[in-house]
């Protein structure tokens, strides 16, 4: 699919809002990516990860992880397509690590997967663990890249989607001189 088609496969399922959101890096913005919205839907979802498993397809991947909860499913459906192991990490005590039996042996090749990423923060915490384990990262992929292809995670980063969405610092935030409420949608809590 082209990138208007996808543009429009997120609205149509309301993963696309506007208004003025808490992101969580802490950022304010005039958008946010609901991706849980488009992956609800399982012939969406296998789709996506059909367009996004072509990118790696070649690479041998052993085990597909991303951070729980927005890149669980979307691990998943790209571990199946691509005939490998899904995991995820969780925060615990507000650290990203493995839980619930999972590792990372020596060796493994591992992909980095992510369905919105900003400014990579949870991405790269990803990466550290996958890096501690013995792991060979091949590749980040994720549904949007809504940092405008800024964002250097160190690794090749695939993603269906290149936005350049304005993100502003809470201090300088011009929806907040507008007064226009603040909602924070993600499943991540800001301190």
């Amino acid at each position: 699919m082209n990138k208007e088609a996808y543009i429009q496969m997120l609205k149509d399922t309301d993963a696309l809002l506007e208004g003025h959101f808490l992101l969580s890096s802490g950022k304010h913005s005039p958008k946010y990516l609901q991706c849980a919205k488009v992956l609800q839907y399982p012939n969406l979802a296998e789709m996506i990860c059909r367009d996004l498993a072509q990118y790696f397809k070649d690479q041998q991947i052993d085990v597909v992880i991303g951070p729980a909860l927005g890149a669980v499913t979307l691990s998943y459906e790209l571990a199946r397509q691509l005939k490998c192991r899904s995991i995820f990490a969780e925060r615990e005590d507000g650290i990203m690590k493995l839980r619930r039996g999972f590792k990372i042996e020596e060796g493994e090749k591992v992909l980095v997967v992510e369905d919105v990423i900003t400014t990579g923060g949870s991405v790269k915490e990803i990466i550290e663990i996958v890096k501690a384990s013995g792991g060979e990262i091949v590749g980040v992929a994720g549904i949007v890249d809504r940092s405008g292809g800024k964002v250097d995670l160190g690794y090749p980063l695939k993603t269906l989607l290149t936005l350049n969405i304005e993100t502003y610092e809470p201090d300088e935030c011009p929806l907040c001189r507008e007064g226009i409420p603040i909602v924070k949608p993600g499943s991540r809590k800001i301190k």
